[in-house]
């Protein structure tokens, strides 16, 4: 079992980073292997609609050689994905907004690659934003057909230099739990109980 955390944070360590390794620390306890993809490592080109992969029907990109086709193929291999994306000029980053299009059309016109996975969001957000964010990164999982899971309050953080995050209490409380849900999930699906 396996859960794939993708930043869509430009900082390579800052308040989405360093939440994510929480939120994955929290997952591990049950024993479930978790990665870390830093969206911002790739080069990834704009989709242009070119609809190649519609015509291929395999679930990937024509555009091989920016990386997103492997970013594709591990969530096509795990059992949870976690969206992360700090709130930028009121929405989720362009490099998680890229990822969202590219691969949300290639697996929609291909072969539906996340269908039933686990599926959960974060956000953090220094002024505005963090709603729209959380909901662009919920609405893609949906439209992905995944068993979406979030935490009470919602996982939206309030934050602006690392590691401000932890000041949210209520967010931090939204978050754990999103990631005790999602572990949770995922061994039910397994057929097992959380420890």
């Amino acid at each position: 079992m396996k859960v794939i955390a993708l930043n869509g944070s430009p900082r390579l360590v800052g308040n989405t980073s360093n939440l994510i390794i929480e939120v994955l620390d929290e997952i591990e306890k049950q024993g479930i292997e978790t990665e870390q993809i830093q969206l911002y490592g790739y080069d990834l080109d704009p989709c242009n609609d070119c609809r190649s992969c519609e015509m291929r029907g395999d679930g990937r990109c024509i555009m091989e050689e920016d990386g997103l086709n492997d970013i594709v193929d591990k969530l096509r291999e795990a059992d949870g994905v976690i969206l992360a994306s700090p709130a930028y000029y009121g929405s989720c980053t362009g490099h998680m907004k890229i990822f969202m299009e590219r691969a949300g059309l290639a697996m929609e016109m291909g072969d539906m690659g996340l269908r039933h996975k686990v599926g959960g969001a974060f956000v953090i957000n220094a002024h505005d934003g963090g709603s729209l964010a959380y909901m662009q990164m919920v609405h893609w999982m949906l439209r992905n057909e995944m068993i979406v899971v979030g935490g009470r309050p919602a996982p939206i953080l309030k934050a602006l230099n690392s590691p401000q995050y932890q000041e949210d209490t209520q967010g931090m409380k939204g978050a754990m739990a999103m990631a005790r849900e999602m572990a949770w999930a995922i061994l039910r699906l397994n057929g097992l109980e959380m420890e």
